[in-house]
């Protein structure tokens, strides 16, 4: 089920999602098409030319997830993020483009999929599914 949906316009072309705490310094890329840590993902996205049009899903409905205008998606990232209050933030990594989910529920670790329009480059396009239960 679809539970929030945002275009950004960011000024960075690496898109950051997970917990609301700070974001690692130590986290890149390095050519990979995503990175991630315990509390964040970070995947490379269209920067200053276009809205980054992003969906999150609670649960995984691959009907939901795949359905509408949209080209098939690439899974880049299959894992878990552990989100400390409860909430999920999407946006650049300087901060300056940024959305926070209302509380998905408890605090905890959740499976997260992220799903990408252009797995080897830009993308424009950005599907979050997350588990509504805690591991």
């Amino acid at each position: 089920m679809q539970i929030a949906g945002v275009d950004l316009y960011v000024n960075h072309p690496l898109l950051a999602l997970g917990s609301t705490e700070w974001i690692p310094t130590t986290l890149a890329l390095d050519g990979a098409p995503a990175a991630a840590c315990e509390t964040h993902v970070i995947v490379r996205v269209q920067a200053q030319v276009v809205l980054v049009k992003v969906r999150i899903f609670k649960d995984d409905d691959p009907v939901d997830v795949h359905g509408g205008d949209r080209e098939p998606l690439t899974a880049v990232f299959d894992g878990h993020l552990l989100l400390s209050d409860g909430r999920l933030v999407v946006g650049d990594v300087v901060g300056e483009s940024r959305f926070t989910t209302s509380l998905l529920g408890k605090p905890g670790r959740r499976r997260v999929r992220v799903l990408v329009d252009d797995s080897q480059g830009w993308a424009r396009a950005v599907d979050i599914v997350i588990s509504a239960e805690t591991v």
